[in-house]
């Protein structure tokens, strides 16, 4: 069946598929006795691969339920009064079902039914008669596919079914989990994903497939190939055509005319695609000629330019192609619909949801107005959306991420404003995500049948993957973090760095549910799964351990850390080669986007040498008669270093209070060394009480304030003086400097550390202390920081 008219069944003709049959099974139907069973598995005289593939999935698994051998065979000479189990579209179908015309099954539909002593499986003829098979398995027999290679099979010797009378199909007509097991092929069949990552072969019904995914602007026009002949095909910014971060002139009627002869070129070499991406790169930089800005300022949006353009293309295409879609980005700075313009009949408009807060469901709430009347705009003028949606934290794929409510919610807003493909970015990258397999699980069924109760979803994976013993700790687990999430009111979005919003309370609880939920396990292939899923929170201790240490120490409750952090950190690295786990951010932030690897070694070695010796040092004089409370030592290995190994360098220097420095090479002046204050800090007591007014009597504790202290020194060459370094501590917030210090060699020139003081003032979390060289190469040959000292005044 043609695409298009695949879809357009599956979205509109719906109803078409309510037909009613007369079913005469008014009790259970057994197909199984104590092992044992005579029903057969009877294919078509002519069967195709998705439907043998079918009958075989279905004969192990209920073979593996049962005990029983459910043979295998063609419908000739089948005597009819056997019992029999139908799979696909055959003669015996007919017999048993008249009135079903499979011609009207919309896309990946589905039917099961029981006819007397009968069990009918069929479906599209594309997938829909092996997902009618493991909608039967799942639904009725009890089959969980929790991974690509763990599930669980119930044992029923003795197999009664109730009567069956299903007919249904996806609204969604493309489905994409995109995390690692999910691109296992069987597994993504099972789970009725059909995307362009999902590696389904064509025996369990193959997947859409694009012709470019994405950003497909200069892989279509490449700027090395044309622009040196062409540069009016590229943006005008400023005045200046561009190619470097810029995007297409979109109103160039000649360049339309080459995009459109090599997208077909592209797809006569890719047969089996369903798709193409006519799309904008990954970056900003849209042309402000004359005539697309007349044409954006027109739309009220730079989509207006875009899709005028797509659907020209389109149309195109259409010609040769009528049965691809042209899919475009509604991203950025396209996100807002136009005003004029609308799809043509063969074009896709994709959403992507990479601004949201994920703690708060798209349909509700002020974080994420902005996207959803976007999205309701879109779906005004669009009948066939899709939708990129992110469900990981980029930027430390193992951090916690507590999105779990919103996923099925969002699943249904998506559905109800003309979504019909849906792709769920997930940490493809990483083996230990925070919780992956039961978000993939939980996505792919909501995907399926939108119906379905996210929150029994989860509760179901849980119990069944975890046990009964270990899953309702995991439970109170994942509850706790999520409560705390929408407490803090925290914006979660998918690149967020720290966990500022787990507070210590919560933090140290939830550290010891899956330290119990470990111990409770009663087998190894249950503790190894909550070994794997307690790294997250593990990760967390592990990052902010010193500055978790201080604030436990004010609060009183420092035995409730692990109190071997060099421990938890080899346990940590030894867990990430034992799971597989190779990646631990979608980028290193030097703009290498795929340099996984070394991000994860870049942390791992970050530990071992953040706990390689004892972080304390002997306390500097000014602190020696202070309450330990009132002032913290904050050491190098703390620091934030910019471009570690070209302006900064962790060395050992035998004058450093602990052993250890940063260096900063003297060629540069970047604030490359620096330390953002955290809420450690504000837990400090002041080093001197609070004062009484003698009038009113009331106690006066006066503003807080803190002094800062920074140990530095500078080698240079003998007889230099001047510029040494500059210091200070930045607001972002408040776009501006708290304090500032330029020093000379004179005052810190040798190897030893002096003390500079910096000053008091009050300080917020949101504020950072940086340090940098003094760029005089050949004079300055480098600059040192030990520490930091923080001094609560008052």
């Amino acid at each position: 069946m043609k695409h298009f008219f695949c879809t357009i069944l599956a979205l509109f003709a719906f109803a078409l598929f309510l037909f009613t049959h007369s079913v005469s099974a008014a009790e259970s139907l057994t197909l199984a006795k104590d092992g044992k069973t005579d029903h057969v598995i009877v294919l078509p005289v002519t069967s195709t691969a998705v439907e043998s593939t079918a009958a075989k999935e279905l004969q192990s698994h209920l073979g593996a339920v049962t005990g029983a051998n459910f043979a295998i065979v063609n419908e000739v000479g089948v005597d009819a009064t056997k019992p029999q189990i139908i799979v696909g579209n055959s003669k015996r179908l007919k017999e048993l079902l008249p009135d079903l015309d499979i011609s009207k099954i919309p896309y990946d539909g589905i039917v099961i039914k029981t006819v007397g002593n009968n069990l009918v499986l069929v479906g599209h003829p594309q997938r829909g008669t092996l997902y009618a098979v493991y909608s039967f398995l799942e639904d009725t027999v009890g089959v969980r596919w929790w991974t690509s290679t763990e599930s669980y099979i119930p044992k029923k010797p003795t197999l009664q079914i109730p009567p069956q009378n299903v007919e249904y199909a996806p609204k969604l007509i493309y489905r994409e989990a995109y995390y690692r097991d999910a691109f296992e092929g069987v597994f993504a069949s099972r789970m009725k994903c059909n995307g362009n990552m999902s590696r389904v072969t064509p025996e369990y019904g193959g997947h859409h497939r694009f012709f470019h995914f994405v950003h497909s602007f200069f892989p279509l026009i490449p700027p090395d190939k044309y622009f040196e002949q062409h540069p009016e095909w590229y943006s005008e910014i400023n005045g200046q055509r561009k190619h470097d971060h810029a995007q297409l002139c979109l109103t160039n009627d000649e360049m339309r005319a080459e995009l459109t002869k090599n997208a077909l070129e592209g797809l006569r070499q890719n047969p089996g695609a369903t798709y193409i991406s006519i799309s904008q790169n990954d970056w900003r930089g849209n042309c402000t000629c004359e005539k697309c800005k007349a044409i954006d300022d027109e739309e009220g949006s730079p989509a207006g330019s875009l899709l005028r353009f797509v659907n020209k293309v389109a149309e195109d295409i259409e010609k040769e192609f009528p049965d691809i879609w042209v899919e475009t980005l509604a991203y950025q700075y396209t996100r807002k619909p136009p005003k004029f313009v609308t799809p043509r009949k063969n074009v896709v408009i994709r959403l992507c949801t990479i601004e949201c807060c994920f703690f708060q469901p798209l349909g509700e709430g002020e974080h994420n107005k902005s996207l959803r009347e976007d999205i309701q705009g879109w779906s005004k003028i669009a009948d066939s959306l899709f939708i990129w949606d992110y469900t990981v934290n980029f930027s430390a794929y193992m951090l916690p991420h507590p999105n779990h409510r919103v996923l099925g919610p969002n699943v249904r807003f998506f559905v109800d404003h003309n979504t019909i493909g849906l792709f769920e970015q997930g940490d493809a990258h990483c083996t230990a995500g925070d919780f992956a397999r039961v978000k993939n699980w939980v996505l792919s069924q909501m995907m399926w049948d939108q119906s379905r109760d996210a929150d029994k979803l989860y509760d179901e994976f849980i119990l069944g993957y975890y046990g009964p013993d270990a899953g309702p700790i995991v439970k109170e687990y994942l509850t706790l973090l999520h409560d705390r999430a929408e407490q803090a009111n925290v914006y979660l979005g998918c690149f967020r760095v720290g966990t500022e919003w787990l507070d210590m309370a919560t933090l140290l609880k939830a550290h010891a549910l899956m330290e119990k939920a470990v111990a409770s396990a009663k087998d190894d292939t249950i503790c190894n799964r909550l070994r794997r899923d307690k790294m997250p929170i593990d990760l967390v201790i592990l990052r902010d351990y010193h500055a978790l240490r201080r604030k436990a120490e004010a609060m009183g409750q420092s035995a409730s850390l692990p109190s071997n952090p060099k421990a938890l950190a080899d346990n940590f690295a030894a867990q990430c080669k034992e799971f597989g786990v190779t990646h631990y951010w979608e980028w290193d932030g030097s703009g290498n986007m795929w340099d996984h690897g070394r991000g994860l070694t870049k942390v791992l070695d970050g530990f071992q040498k953040k706990f390689a010796s004892d972080a304390s040092a002997a306390p500097p004089e000014f602190c020696k008669n202070l309450p330990k409370t009132s002032w913290c030592d904050i050491q190098s290995f703390e620091f934030n270093l910019h471009k570690d190994g070209e302006l900064t360098f962790p060395v050992d220097d035998a004058k450093a209070s602990n052993k250890r420095a940063v260096k900063m090479p003297g060629d540069h002046h970047e604030w490359a060394t620096s330390y953002p204050f955290d809420s450690s800090l504000l837990d400090l007591t002041p080093k001197e009480p609070a004062t009484q007014s003698p009038e009113s009597g009331d106690v006066v504790p006066g503003s807080l304030e803190y002094r800062l202290y920074a140990a530095v020194r500078c080698e240079a060459k003998e007889g230099v003086t001047g510029p040494a370094m500059t210091l200070g501590v930045y607001d972002p917030d408040e776009k501006k400097g708290v304090t500032y210090k330029a020093l000379t060699v004179e005052e810190i020139g040798g190897s030893e550390y002096r003390w500079i003081d910096l000053g008091a003032f009050p300080i917020r979390p949101t504020q950072y202390v940086w340090f940098a060289p003094p760029k005089r190469p050949g004079d300055v040959e480098a600059v040192y920081v030990d520490r930091i000292v923080v001094v609560r005044e008052r």
